[in-house]
């Protein structure tokens, strides 16, 4: 077996999946999305930052569940979007869950949410990444 240095200074990146289901409506739309409907909405949330060398990891991935759990899903997942924004566009809703994990989640760097498959935004923060 090779012996590799794990004590090096290493980034790595961890990209969690979630999906939820919610209802919105766009109040500054004029189309068919200003009436009421629903989506089933995928979600990846990146972590970066340096691996621990004593854990071999950037963040646990259980905990990053637990905190996006807490703190987004529980105020989006079967609700009406609506009620946490006035105009919930995915680029809004991506802003706020931002803005909502950051002070949860070091390292945060991204929010990628997919409203319709093959559809998303990419949200980065105040610095744009």
């Amino acid at each position: 077996m090779a012996t590799i240095d794990y004590t090096d200074k290493r980034t790595a990146r961890l990209d969690v999946e979630f999906t939820f289901a919610a209802a919105h409506r766009l109040p500054r739309y004029d189309g068919p999305c200003f009436r009421m409907h629903g989506h089933n909405y995928q979600m990846f949330v990146a972590v970066e930052g340096e691996i621990d060398p004593q854990s071999g990891m950037v963040a646990d991935f259980g905990r990053v569940k637990e905190i996006v759990q807490e703190h987004v899903l529980s105020r989006a997942d079967h609700r009406t979007l609506n009620d946490v924004l006035e105009n919930p566009t995915a680029e809004n809703i991506a802003r706020w869950v931002y803005e909502i994990l950051a002070p949860h989640l070091p390292g945060l760097v991204e929010v990628r949410l997919y409203e319709i498959p093959g559809c998303c935004v990419t949200y980065r923060g105040s610095l744009g990444g």
